[in-house]
C-alpha cells in the first residue's frame, strides 16, 4: 500500500522504558532469567491448530522466555532508534493483523506451495523484515523455539511506537504464527485502500471487531511514515473517484513532489505530517482539520462524517489520543487466526518449520 505507513539516526542504549498507559493482564514484575529446557530444544516448532487466542497474557513468557520484552527492546533500540525503520516496524503489524488474524503469514516467502503475502501490491513496500529476523534470531539464541514470530511483530510494534516519542502499552502475549499466507486474492481484499471512503473504512475495520472509535484512533499511525506518490496523486490532482476537500496551497505543495504521470515506486514520497513527521504526536488529526490529509482515506475521517469529533478531540487532546490508540493497538493485537488454522511457533520468521 503506501511506504512506512500503517497500510505504507541509530539510538545505542535506552535505560528508561516510557511509562505504560494501557495494560492488560500486567506481570507482577522483572523474574530472574531461566535457562531454556531440554525439551525446547529437541521439540521445537510443536504443531498447533488454532482455537483462537485463547491463552494470550502479558505473563505468557514469564518462565519459558523471561527476557523477552528486554531483547525486543534492545535490538529496537539499537537497530532502529527513532529512524525511518520505526514506521515499517508498525506498519508490518497492520498488514499482519488485517489479514487472517495476528499470525505473523506476512513474514512468509513464497515456496512452490504456498503464495506469499508479501508479493501482493498493497505489500510490495513492506520493509521491516530484516528487523523482526534479527529480533527472532536474538530470542533463538536466548530461549530457543519458544517465542513466536507473531509476538515478536507485536511487542517490536509497540517499541516502534515508543522509540517515536508515542505512548507505550502492556502487550498480551501467547500468539501462534501460521505455516500457510493467506491467497493473494484474500490479502488484497482485506487491506484498507489509500482511497476508501469513511463507510468502508468503518465497515473493514468492524469486521474485525474494531469499532470506528479504535479506527480513527488507530489512523493516527499515520502521524509517522510516508506515502508513495502513487497513492496521493490523485487526491492532490482532484482524479480519484473518491474526493474530499483539500487545502490549495497543501494540494499545490504535494504536486511539486508529485507529477501527474510518472513511475510507481518510490518516486514522490510525501511524509503524512510535514511538521512532525518522525514524531508520533497527534499532529495528525490537526492536519486533516485543517484539509490537508495526504491520502483520501485520511481525509474521510474529517469531512461531515461521523468521526468528527473523534478527530477534533483527538487535535486538542494528544494524552486522549495516545489512551485511545494503546487501547486499540492491544484489541488489534488479539485478532485471533480462523478457528482450525494449523499454527505452530517458526523457528524462522520467513519459513514454515
Amino acid at each position: 500500500m503506501i511506504q512506512e505507513s500503517i497500510f505504507g539516526c541509530a539510538v545505542t542504549a535506552i535505560v528508561n522504558r516510557p511509562r505504560i498507559l494501557a495494560t492488560s493482564d500486567a506481570t507482577t514484575g522483572p523474574k530472574p532469567k531461566q535457562k531454556a529446557s531440554a525439551r525446547a530444544l529437541v521439540m521445537p516448532g510443536v504443531a498447533h491448530t488454532a482455537n483462537g487466542h485463547d491463552h494470550l497474557s502479558t505473563g505468557y513468557y514469564a518462565k519459558t522466555c523471561p527476557n523477552v520484552e528486554r531483547v525486543v527492546w534492545s535490538v529496537m533500540a539499537n537497530r532502529v532508534g527513532g529512524g525511518r525503520m520505526a514506521p515499517a516496524v508498525l506498519r508490518l503489524f497492520f498488514h499482519d493483523c488485517f489479514v487472517n488474524g495476528c499470525d505473523a503469514s506476512v513474514l512468509l516467502d513464497a515456496t512452490p506451495l504456498s503464495e506469499s503475502e508479501k508479493d501482493v501490491e498493497p505489500n510490495l513496500s513492506l520493509t521491516g523484515f530484516t528487523v523482526i529476523d534479527e529480533i527472532k534470531s536474538a530470542l533463538e539464541r536466548d530461549c530457543p523455539a519458544t517465542v513466536s514470530c507473531a509476538d515478536v511483530i507485536a511487542l517490536a510494534s509497540r517499541d516502534a511506537v515508543a522509540l517515536l516519542g508515542g505512548p507505550t502499552w502492556n502487550v498480551p502475549l501467547g500468539r501462534k504464527d501460521s505455516r500457510f499466507a493467506a491467497r493473494r486474492e484474500f490479502t488484497r481484499a482485506h487491506l484498507p485502500s489509500p482511497n476508501d471512503n469513511l463507510t468502508e473504512l468503518i465497515r473493514m475495520f468492524g469486521e474485525l471487531g474494531l469499532d470506528a472509535r479504535d479506527m480513527t484512533a488507530l489512523s493516527g499511525a499515520h502521524t509517522v511514515g510516508m506515502a508513495n506518490c502513487m497513492h496521493y496523486r490523485g487526491r492532490v490532482y482532484g482524479t480519484s473517484n473518491t474526493k474530499y476537500n483539500i487545502d490549495p496551497s497543501f494540494a499545490e505543495s504535494r504536486r511539486q513532489l508529485c507529477p501527474p504521470q510518472g513511475p510507481i515506486g518510490d518516486a514522490g514520497k510525501a511524509p503524512f505530517d510535514v511538521t512532525t513527521p518522525m514524531k508520533f504526536d497527534n499532529a495528525y488529526y490537526r492536519d486533516l482539520i485543517a484539509h490537508q490529509g495526504l491520502l483520501n482515506s485520511d481525509q474521510a475521517l474529517y469531512g461531515g462524517g461521523g468521526v468528527d469529533n473523534l478527530v477534533e478531540m483527538y487535535g486538542t487532546d494528544g494524552d486522549a489520543f495516545g489512551r485511545d490508540f494503546a487501547k486499540a493497538m492491544v484489541k488489534m493485537g488479539n485478532i485471533p487466526p480462523p478457528k482450525g488454522m494449523s499454527t505452530e511457533v517458526r523457528l524462522q520468521c520467513s519459513k514454515a518449520n
